[in-house]
């Protein structure tokens, strides 16, 4: 446990970030299958922005963020 009262403050801080993050990337895998589910463009474009907003925010990396839409591109093509 932390014992000064900045790492405490930080500690507060990464539980409040990381339930944050946590929450984001769960309606990020919830858009992606539902995409995966009946793909159309509505949900691609969906999927897409979440995405981004999310490799904006570091939660997910460029590459990481361009692997998911490359995917997605690729199973929208294939059907």
């Amino acid at each position: 446990m932390p014992q000064t009262t900045s790492a405490k403050k930080a500690l507060r801080q990464n539980k409040r970030r990381r339930s944050a993050n946590l929450a984001k990337m769960r309606v990020i895998k919830e858009t992606v299958k539902n995409y995966k589910k009946s793909p159309n463009k509505e949900l691609l474009s969906s999927a897409y922005k979440k995405i981004d907003k999310a490799a904006k925010a570091n939660i997910l990396t460029r590459n990481k963020a361009a692997r998911l839409k490359s995917g997605l591109a690729k199973l929208g093509a294939k059907k």
